[in-house]
This record gives structure tokens, sequence and C-alpha cells, in this order.
């Protein structure tokens, strides 16, 4: 079989290695006479697959006793619901950075919920940007500060988290473990597994359990942080298979080295930058100092040849290179287990379109 280059925001490139072994225990899982997609969430098969998994991301990202790890479900768009449900308390103010299309998502819901502050707001920017710590306009006694890490549509990522008094919170669906921070200082961290962890099905929740006891007595249980965690994430049928997936992925990711696995994800990104800077012909789309390491935007001169460029990519095995439909162009998604030989193949594809097309 010769794999495509999978450009695409999500669901992204998985690791080949994972996939394989997962081929591999399909159909039986560990002499068990059945697949772990037919077996019970509350049997001793899944319970070390789960255990596995939440014990691979405490490692990674360094979490101490105080944050809880929990697989739930709906995608960080149920998130942008159950955060504000959980920790935006009546008579508090939550501070919302709105940043792009998923920070405006966010926001809109935290509306709905309770009283919530525009800290900043440079969504409609072209360049696309974030803003810098110092532009952040704060509430005092916030019920929690909430950013998004990597705004996939836009193509603009933070590169240094602001310090805040009120619990940092933070969308990191589309960066998730693919670089280096300090996760112990967020409140609550959510990420989609479908674009870094695994397959899309099941949604990453590291928050800080003292947090977790905030929600309010109205707040239906099914939708409450502490009701998942004093169950491990078995409050209801978990997507076991998932969460198996995340479990091989972050063994990857471990066998990789996360420095190393940094290393690359920056390697890949600058080398793809380089070529657009070096043409006349691409254009990028996000500010030089915000560039996001995981999903590259960029224009070609007319919508024409945008159209042209991701059908040929297509043909030639270089696949999900559209940009979002709400803002055209060209995205190149490079998350962490796209591999740096896609990167060059693109890059060949890229020079040699715009030699036909000038």
């Amino acid at each position: 079989m010769a794999r495509a280059h999978n450009f695409s925001a999500g669901p992204a490139a998985l690791p080949v290695e994972a996939l394989e072994q997962a081929q591999r225990e399909l159909v039986e899982y560990k002499d068990s006479g059945m697949s772990l997609l037919e077996s019970s969430h509350r049997g001793k098969d899944y319970e070390a697959v789960h255990n596995e998994a939440a014990a691979n991301i405490r490692e990674l990202l360094g979490l101490g006793d105080e944050h809880a790890v929990l697989f739930l479900q709906g995608g960080a768009s149920a998130q942008f619901a159950m955060a504000p449900m959980n920790l935006l308390t009546p008579g508090t103010t939550a501070d919302y950075v709105n940043s792009g299309a998923w920070g405006a998502k966010a926001l809109k819901e935290a509306q709905l919920i309770g009283k919530v502050n525009v800290a900043a707001d440079c969504s409609k920017e072209i360049p696309t940007r974030v803003p810098t710590e110092r532009e952040l306009k704060l509430t005092p006694g916030a019920a929690y500060v909430h950013i998004t890490s990597n705004e996939t549509i836009g193509g603009a990522q933070w590169k240094t988290f602001p310090k805040t008094d009120a619990p940092l919170v933070a969308d990191m669906s589309s960066d998730i473990l693919s670089r280096p921070f300090d996760a112990g200082a967020f409140g609550l961290i959510y990420a989609g597994a479908q674009k870094n962890l695994g397959p899309a099905g099941v949604t990453l929740v590291v928050i800080r359990r003292d947090l977790a006891e905030r929600a309010p007595a109205t707040v239906p249980a099914i939708f409450r942080y502490r009701a998942h965690l004093a169950e491990n994430s078995l409050y209801n049928t978990p997507p076991c298979f998932c969460v198996y997936m995340v479990a091989l992925v972050t063994r990857w990711i471990k066998k990789m080295g996360p420095a190393n696995l940094y290393r690359r994800n920056r390697e890949k990104a600058a080398k793809l930058y380089a070529a657009i800077d070096g043409s006349g012909f691409y254009r990028g789309t996000a500010r030089p100092e915000c560039r996001s390491d995981m999903n590259v935007t960029f224009r070609l001169p007319s919508e024409a040849l945008e159209d042209r460029f991701v059908k040929e990519a297509e043909k030639a095995g270089l696949k999900g290179l559209n940009g979002h439909r709400s803002v055209g162009g060209a995205r190149a998604s490079i998350y962490n287990a796209f591999p740096v030989e896609g990167v060059d193949a693109l890059i060949s594809f890229m020079r040699d379109f715009e030699k036909r097309n000038v």
C-alpha cells in the first residue's frame, strides 16, 4: 500500500506503528477470544488499557496529584459548554481571549452560561495572530481565563502562555503534546484527540481537582467533571477503542521522546515556512511571531489557482490541503505523527506547481 500524506486538520495522521498494532489486535485482543471493540468497559482487559492511557498522559505532561486526567466525549465543542457549566458559577465572571474561529465558538457558548468579559479580541485580524499578554484586560477575581492555544483555522499559536491570577483554561485540541510547557500551571486543559492523540471520538480533559468541585448542584451529573473524576471516566461507557488508540499513540510519543518530537515538529514547520517565504507565489497568512507549528496556512495568487493546487496535490498523494471553508486558501496540518518526508514531498510539489503557473 502506498500511503497518502494526510495534511488534514483532523482526523489526522496517526503513527503507522500504532495503526499496525491496532490491526494485529483488532479481531482478538491479547488471547481474550474477542476484540477490544466487543469487550466490557468494566473488564480487566479494558481497565489496563484505560489506566495506561491516563498514566502515559500524566507522565508526558508531568502532572502532579493535584490534577486529574479524564477521557470524555463530544470533542472540544462539548467542552466549550461544559467548562463554564462547571466553573462559571453564579456571581462570577470569566475572561475569554478571542483569537480566532475556535476562540469565538468557546466564547459564544460561555455567554449562554454566565457573565463573560472579552479580555482581548484579534479574531478578525489579517494576518492572524494571538494577543500579547500586555493586551489582556483581565477581570480581578475572575472565575478563570480561557485561551485557545493554537487556532487550527487561522494558523496562529501562543508561543508562551500568559501568567494569570485566575485559573488558566485552554483548548489545546490542535497542539497538545507537540511541545514542552508547564501543564501544572493550568486549571483546565481540554483537547479533542483527533489531531495529536488518536482518532476522533474521545476528548482528553486535564483538570485541577479542586476546580472539579465547583460545579453547581443544578448541573446534570453527566456534565459535571467531579462525577467523571469519581468514576475514573467510567461514569458512562467511554469510547473504549479510541482510548486504546490514545494508549498506543502515547506509547509512540514516549518512544520518540517528547524533546525529539518537539524538535522534529519545529523543523518540519520551519522548512515549510521557509519555502513559503522564499517564494513570491505563496503567502503565509499568520504573523511570523505567531505562526503555528501544527497548521501552516497560506494563500496563492488567486482562488482559482488555490482550487487547482488542492486538486492537483490530491492526485499526487498530498491530501487535505484545502483551507477551512470559512477562510479558503491552503492549509498543511503537520501534527506529531506527520512524517518529515511528507513535508519534503509538499515542498517539491509547491515548487513544481509554481513553475507551471507563474
